[in-house]
């Protein structure tokens, strides 16, 4: 099975399952797994990777409309190095630390590659879940997205420390605990902008039409684009900006800007079906793990 596949079969045997969190009594949990072949680039700090794999559960939080309240992880390398693993928790606490959570530990092990597995938990009594979203509302996003695609690019030109930089990301707390009031249905861009867009809709059974010339794009998208559709691919498939989207009541929109610290963009519109770009059908494509 391919990992879209084995998530919709998780689905369907655990009920609470589905979400970027699950919510069992107002508590919000959720954990993922980075490994360094597929997660961490030559060059990627351990500070880097431990602000980034606790970052990856705090954006799960994040996408609930939850208050983050702490989070720990698991720790694997071939070595235990006192340099990696000091460097690996100040990042996990810095990140939580700008959130408002706190790192509380976790566990260690020895393994063939270096890995990391993160939980994260938080509060709502009034989750935003993915499904919720009705023909006619407004599709937005928050940041800009690319961020990830063009670290990944200062990687492979060997700038290491724009890299580290650019995968450093803070996760949107704020901005979900200020959309949920408003949101009827929202997730992380953790997948890509055109992966979470099929996502919300298969959830919520409806479409969307989105305007390209909307999508917020990050600046230093640009210093690695070669042309306008790379830029484009960059932005809306890449995956791991950790960005929110979600859908809001066209009248709502103008209220849940008011409310945020962060930049929120109207892209499109839901509607009765199709996922459309320019009229065009957009892609299911998107990061995957594996």
């Amino acid at each position: 099975m391919d990992e879209r596949s084995a998530l919709r079969r998780l689905a369907a045997a655990v009920p609470a399952a589905g979400d970027d969190a699950a919510v069992v009594d107002g508590l919000v949990v959720t954990t993922d797994m980075l490994h360094e072949a597929t997660d961490f680039p030559a060059g990627t700090t351990r500070y880097t990777a431990g602000w980034r794999a606790v970052g990856a559960s705090l954006s799960d939080i994040a996408a609930m409309g939850a208050d983050a309240t702490a989070a720990v992880a698991a720790y694997a390398a071939p070595t235990l190095e006192e340099a990696d693993l000091d460097a690996f928790v100040a990042g996990a606490v810095d990140v939580c630390e700008g959130v408002g959570a706190e790192y509380v530990g976790g566990d260690l092990d020895t393994a063939s590659e270096f890995a990391a597995a993160t939980t994260a938990v938080g509060e709502t009594d009034a989750p935003v879940r993915r499904r919720g979203a009705t023909p006619g509302e407004t599709v937005c996003v928050t940041g800009a997205l690319g961020r990830t695609a063009a670290g990944l690019r200062a990687f492979d030109a060997g700038d290491v420390d724009r890299g580290n930089d650019l995968f450093q990301f803070r996760p949107r707390i704020d901005a979900g605990l200020a959309l949920a009031p408003h949101a009827t249905a929202m997730m992380d861009s953790s997948d890509g902008l055109a992966r979470s867009l099929h996502q919300l809709a298969e959830a919520s059974e409806v479409g969307f039409e989105v305007d390209p010339a909307a999508v917020p794009v990050h600046d230093a998208v640009d210093d690695y684009a070669d042309s306008d559709s790379d830029r484009w691919e960059m932005a809306a498939t890449v995956g791991e900006d950790f960005e929110l989207v979600c859908t809001l009541p066209t009248r709502g929109v103008a209220a849940a800007r008011d409310s945020l610290n962060s930049a929120l963009t109207e892209i499109g519109e839901a509607t009765d079906g199709g996922i459309t770009v320019d009229g065009e059908p957009l892609a299911d494509e998107g990061y995957t793990h594996g």
